[in-house]
């Protein structure tokens, strides 16, 4: 029965392989229909908090506060010697601040991305200042340096490279000067991240199942996206190869087991994620009534990750969980709305649980939290 199953869906992928990417390149969707904290059961009901100008103002606080927060820092590095025994900034003088280097990253995508969204958000000025020092071809090329030092071929494998297509594809979509720029001075670490992935991607023979940084699925998905964005065939082949590798026999995903104590990825949903972009249509169908049928069932349940102490750098994960489960669900809902359109009140209440926190929190989750936030709002309003 499995060689049958497993015969049928490469006859699938292969079969809709032309017509997907078509679909998929025009944003195609193949089914498309023509404040305070409460209660966990009263969420289920609640609307999704909009991302407004009024919000936005907020949530900016957030990543302007850390920007240049230097201390307390976790650098991540190997020691080759004393010679690399110096401060956050120059080591990194791009990303150097929000306590360690890939919440940095997500910081500057938060700068962009509520820059462009909201062009008369309050702080603009602000803004546009300290992501034209931030990203100056300068630092940038510091930071590109730091990548080819002796003991840094790893450095931020694979969560902060994924953050760093993420925020490079936001700024090659900007269609201002400002944008242009911005991406042009970030052209040669981007360019460099993605060799990384692809030296990288060949040589894993089994992916990272994790809730934390080093989850495959995670790194694959964030850079799936880029490589569509910037129209990088050779890129986005590969992911879609390796993706297909890695996950396309997998078969009922013990979502029960979820969270680990300190998650703040699915591994179960973050590789729905990725099989979502990567399959067609047809093919999709096949491969979620295996790993994980439930999501198909309209009373399906999921409790969000409840935390117990907001000062833990470790505990607040779970926060980062609830927005990353919901951004999966809606972006299943946008993509099969007559399958999963149940979804979106289960990502409701996930967002909203965790959403009326941010503001006021510790700098233990205020530095990346709002990241997250957006991301997750982003994605309840987007059109697949």
């Amino acid at each position: 029965m499995k060689t049958k199953f497993l015969a049928l869906l490469m006859i699938l992928l292969i079969g809709c392989k032309g017509e997907d990417r078509k679909n998929k390149d025009q944003n195609l969707n193949n089914d498309a229909d023509t404040g305070e904290a409460l209660s966990i059961d009263a969420l289920m009901d609640e609307d999704i908090i909009e991302l407004n100008l009024e919000e936005a103002n907020k949530l900016v606080k957030l990543p302007l506060a850390c920007l240049a927060t230097e201390y307390p820092n976790k650098l991540g590095q190997t020691l080759g010697g004393e010679k690399d025994l110096k401060s956050p900034q120059e080591l990194h003088p791009a990303f150097y601040g929000c306590f360690d280097w890939h919440s940095s990253v997500h910081a500057h995508w938060t700068l962009v991305k509520l820059l462009k969204q909201f062009p008369k958000i309050d702080n603009a000025r602000e803004i546009k200042e300290k992501l034209e020092t931030s990203l100056s071809k300068e630092n940038i090329a510091a930071e590109v340096a730091y990548f080819k030092t002796e003991h840094s071929e790893d450095y931020e494998r694979t969560y902060g490279w994924a953050w760093l297509l993420k925020l490079s594809e936001e700024l090659n979509t900007w269609d201002s000067d400002f944008g242009i720029e911005l991406s042009a001075n970030m052209k040669p670490l981007t360019d460099l991240i993605v060799t990384r992935y692809t030296e990288f991607l060949p040589k894993l023979n089994y992916p990272v199942r994790v809730g934390e940084h080093s989850n495959t699925a995670f790194a694959l998905s964030f850079a799936y996206d880029y490589a569509v964005a910037t129209k990088n065939e050779e890129f986005r082949t590969l992911i879609e190869k390796r993706a297909n590798e890695f996950y396309l026999k997998d078969k009922n995903c013990p979502i029960t087991w979820e969270p680990s104590g300190f998650d703040f990825l699915s591994p179960c949903l973050e590789e729905v994620d990725i099989m979502r972009k990567v399959l067609s249509k047809a093919a999709f169908s096949l491969w979620i009534d295996n790993f994980m049928p439930q999501l198909k069932e309209p009373d399906f349940a999921l409790e969000p990750g409840k935390v117990s102490d907001r000062t833990d750098g470790k505990l607040v994960h779970l926060d980062g969980l609830n927005f990353s489960r919901a951004w999966v669900f809606y972006g299943l809902a946008n993509q099969y709305p007559k399958t999963f359109s149940h979804l979106t009140s289960l990502a409701n209440k996930h967002v909203n649980y965790s959403f009326p926190n941010l503001m006021g929190d510790s700098y233990e989750g205020g530095h990346w939290l709002g990241s997250f936030a957006i991301y997750a709002l982003q994605e309840s309003k987007a059109k697949k």
